[in-house]
């Protein structure tokens, strides 16, 4: 098997790939041709069938497991593959374990230090907040471990939410002690909570796509909601720190043309925004440099930077 984190520009690769999606699309001139994404343990790949006739078009659907050969080129500064044969894969020629990407971290060890934070919380009414979802909610916590962050962006594979989680919990930890007025309960308990509503915004894997909730609504509203119910069921939670809280994940974007239905107005909402940002970011780029394999030129437009990219010289001066 060739996985795809092995691929370079200018190969032929006859391999088997999970079918993530796959969508008929028109050509500028009208022509139509099938857009699919390809995945395996270590990642994504764009892939096109740029011929409607070419054999075993119709025999797959989005999910399967199919057989491809095809030419790996370049596009916009990432890898794409240019299918010229496929078929279904049967049962017995792949391995389900091999198709699924996971954080190259310690899934169990980066959920013992998210806890670890909270059994260091000295607001009684945020510990038992964090306490009903990370250390009382078994379903919670499986489903948490196992969810990815994006469906394409960055930290989309097994245990990415809880890796970017952590993430921009130790930033917003470091934020505390670099800014002692920031509140640091209050700042991680929104850390610990901005993105859970990923957990109905996006479905499992080998889906990993939006449900019908996370169409409608999206995680942060999903995210607010749940959190509220679970403030509700703590007697004399205040109110002022339940808005503020709130107001933290409401806020997490940063602007409201990034989705956010509110912009920072609390220290600890522009702390919480500057921290998801910074981790999403050098994610999305360690993983673009990382796609490029050993080129080391560069890589073409990217769009979330609006800049073309490349790796740092290892050069010494």
């Amino acid at each position: 098997m060739k996985f795809i984190e092995e691929l370079r520009e200018g190969e032929r690769v006859g391999s088997i790939y999970l079918c993530k999606t796959k969508q008929t699309a028109l050509t500028k001139a009208g022509k139509p041709y099938e857009s699919l994404i390809l995945q395996d343990k270590t990642g994504t790949l764009d892939a096109k069938i740029w011929d409607p006739n070419s054999q075993g078009i119709d025999e797959f659907e989005a999910l399967d497991y199919i057989d491809v050969v095809g030419d790996v080129t370049s596009f916009q500064g990432a890898l794409q593959m240019n299918i010229k044969r496929v078929r279904k894969a049967r049962e017995g020629e792949y391995d389900p374990k091999e198709y699924l990407p996971v954080s190259e971290k310690n899934i169990d060890g980066m959920y013992q230090e998210l806890i670890e934070f909270i059994q260091d919380m000295k607001n009684p009414y945020l510990k038992k907040l964090c306490s009903s979802f990370f250390l009382e909610d078994k379903k919670f916590e499986k489903e948490f471990k196992f969810h990815s962050a994006a469906k394409n962006v960055h930290h989309g594979y097994v245990g990415g939410l809880l890796e970017h989680t952590l993430s921009v919990t130790k930033l917003c930890n470091y934020y505390t002690q670099a800014y002692p007025l920031l509140n640091k309960d209050l700042l991680l308990t929104a850390a610990m909570f901005h993105d859970i509503g990923k957990l109905q915004e996006l479905s499992s894997f080998p889906e990993n796509d939006y449900t019908d909730a996370g169409q409608l609504l999206g995680h942060i509203i999903i995210g607010e909601e749940w959190v509220g119910e679970h403030i509700r069921k703590i007697p004399g939670f205040p109110v002022k720190l339940a808005n503020e809280l709130k107001h933290c994940i409401l806020a997490h974007h940063g602007e409201l043309e990034y989705g956010s239905p509110k912009k920072p107005a609390l220290v600890e909402a522009v702390a919480l925004s500057f921290a998801d940002n910074t981790d999403a970011k050098m994610q999305t780029m360690k993983e673009a440099l990382a796609s490029a394999g050993e080129n080391n030129g560069w890589l073409g437009y990217n769009r979330l930077f609006e800049s073309n990219i490349r790796k740092t010289s290892t050069e010494i001066f």
